[in-house]
């Protein structure tokens, strides 16, 4: 197993790992499904996607940029600049590219129904944060390669922004109660748990508001920041209106749902 390999998984098994134990400490709210009923499917999911990531891009973002850089290709390889301020630019520019990215997935008709498998889990904890269909990951990988040769974004900063991203996506997907003052304190420069949950509602208003994963400034500065959902967290509705049952979220289900379309609404029953 290659060095790298090992930093990704070591950092995604602690954080895992710690997240679960929060989450059955401190839940801040109650499944409506059981764990045997959501985990299996998203973790085929997961899976999947890893593995045709990896067949994709075997070197990974930071094998791109180190190509990159030996080709002369991209803005940052053109410019003399101190190391510390291409990498600060260079995380909070692939952040930017991350958000713009998950905007156009909710924006864009095909894009939505690849991320519509991500929408409708009916409750959001840790699993849901690799509940992506593996059409999306290569889909993003495209997107990030393109920002990291474009712009030549160094290697050790491809790299970090990687861990960092699916660090704190399990962060901000966990069913965990942190005390509100820590909360207002940390959603200040990245999105908490309860920030993000507010993206996750049934409420199209709501769903459409807090498309960060790491920063929270972008939200803010694009005018698409809502700080708390209108029903509060313990009784907002989460997910989609349809694909909420238990065989919904069957492997099988999951990867076949970019193929469906979503039920019509039913009609009022009509005046007597």
């Amino acid at each position: 197993m290659s060095p790298d390999l090992i930093i990704r998984m070591s950092v995604f098994l602690g954080v895992f790992a710690t997240l679960v134990v929060m989450e059955i400490l401190f839940p801040r709210r109650r499944p409506g499904l059981s764990r045997l009923q959501r985990w299996p499917g998203a973790g085929v999911l997961f899976i999947t996607g890893a593995v045709l990531g990896r067949l994709a891009v075997p070197a990974g973002l930071a094998g791109l940029a180190l190509w990159a850089d030996g080709q002369g290709i991209g803005l940052f390889n053109l410019v003399d600049a101190p190391v510390w301020l291409v990498g600060l630019v260079s995380l909070a520019l692939m952040d930017l590219a991350v958000w713009a990215q998950h905007l156009a997935m909710h924006a864009v008709p095909v894009l939505w129904r690849m991320h519509r498998v991500h929408h409708a889990d009916p409750h959001i904890d840790v699993v849901t944060a690799l509940r992506f269909h593996p059409a999306e990951i290569l889909v993003s990988l495209v997107w990030k390669a393109g920002v990291v040769i474009a712009f030549g974004i160094p290697a050790w900063a491809a790299f970090t922004f990687e861990i960092a991203l699916n660090a704190f996506a399990q962060f901000n997907h966990a069913n965990w109660a942190l005390p509100q003052p820590v909360d207002r304190v940390l959603r200040l420069l990245v999105v908490t748990p309860d920030m993000h949950r507010v993206h996750h509602s049934t409420d199209h208003v709501e769903s459409n508001r807090n498309f960060g994963f790491c920063l929270s400034v972008w939200d803010r500065l694009f005018r698409l920041y809502k700080a708390q959902p209108a029903a509060g967290h313990e009784r907002m509705e989460i997910g989609q209106a349809d694909w909420r049952t238990a065989k919904d979220q069957a492997p099988l289900a999951l990867l076949t749902q970019p193929l469906k379309s979503p039920h019509p609404p039913s009609r009022a029953a009509p005046d007597r």
